[in-house]
């Protein structure tokens, strides 16, 4: 047993011994004038119905490694329970503080050991699927048991194989991509991903004042725009739930939390929007946003792991929203 592990999973969190998370990573390409530059996402396997990229749509095959804090992750929790797959995709939650050696399974509030490969460390996955693999590890993981290997960790594509390839497991009670709606939900997403989902990351990481300067203006731009898109329609395609709700939501939820204080998107509160704050409350009482979405979880991880940021690692108390305000949406 190495000083990494203990029995039944990681050691735990030093980051003294461990330092923080990125000192053991292959560096990350130059930056622009300052600006954020997300890691790849290398492991690209495709969920076919029919079995034809070689990972057929079946149950219990696959098994996703996420965690909560994360909002790339907490999608495919969302859609995962929206769809009705849990029976069909086993899931399991990672420690959401992580010291240098990224992500890790311990048994804690919210999260667990591993229950399919009893790993101790995320990193594990990855190098069983790619030995020698030193580049970012992210959740969330989509895992093949029957392989033995990652079929996937990039997020949009793990989502989209999920509504679109599990329909004879899946409940009915929601279409997430729909044929017919497909070309404005894929323009929505590509926006709301530039300069929402990934926006208030590249506000928060800028090292110039131009950089940050940029990017806090297209987050707020773009949510203004969608503060106006809301005000006639109850969710952002019509009157039904679809994959662009979902990947707008995780952002929102997270929005007044952390982002606006953590990561310096503070011209405005997401409760400074009544159609946004509204919609997102009306989002949170569905059961597959509300039960998936652990606000202590998010804030530990934020708080605690980017020491650039926040160097005394204190979580703050606040702020206290009240999500279970009427939303007066339906």
């Amino acid at each position: 047993m190495t000083a990494t592990q203990q029995a039944g999973g990681a050691s735990p969190v030093d980051f003294a011994a461990f330092g923080d998370y990125g000192d053991f990573r292959r560096k990350r390409p130059e930056r622009a004038a300052g600006e954020f530059v997300r890691a790849a996402y290398p492991f690209r396997g495709r969920v076919s119905a029919d079995g034809s990229s070689g990972y057929p749509a079946v149950p219990r095959r696959y098994h996703l490694y996420v965690s909560w804090a994360c909002p790339w992750a907490h999608r495919t929790a969302i859609v995962r329970k929206l769809l009705g797959l849990e029976d069909v995709i086993s899931l399991s939650a990672v420690d959401p503080v992580r010291d240098g050696r990224g992500w890790a399974f311990r048994e804690g509030p919210g999260h667990s050991l591993d229950p399919v490969n009893g790993f101790a460390l995320l990193r594990e996955a990855y190098e069983a699927t790619e030995p020698g693999f030193d580049g970012h590890i992210s959740v969330p993981v989509l895992w093949d048991r029957e392989t033995s290997r990652i079929v996937s960790n990039n997020f949009p594509d793990i989502t989209i194989d999920l509504d679109t390839q599990f329909g004879a497991y899946a409940n009915g009670a929601y279409d997430l991509y729909p044929e017919r709606l497909r070309p404005e939900i894929d323009a929505i997403n590509a926006v709301v991903y530039e300069n929402v989902n990934n926006g208030v990351y590249r506000s928060g990481m800028a090292t110039t004042q131009a950089a940050y300067h940029d990017a806090v203006t297209k987050v707020f731009a773009t949510l203004d725009e969608l503060e106006q898109r809301l005000a006639g329609r109850r969710y952002l395609l019509g009157d039904a739930v679809t994959e662009a709700d979902v990947r707008l939501w995780v952002t929102l939820a997270r929005f007044d939390v952390v982002y606006h204080y953590h990561f310096k998107v503070n011209l405005r509160r997401l409760t400074d929007y009544p159609n946004l704050w509204g919609y997102a409350r009306d989002l949170y009482s569905l059961p597959a946003f509300r039960e998936t979405t652990n606000f202590d979880h998010i804030k530990r991880h934020y708080f605690t792991t980017h020491p650039h940021i926040n160097p005394t690692r204190i979580v703050p108390d606040g702020p206290l929203l009240d999500w279970d305000a009427p939303h007066h949406r339906s």
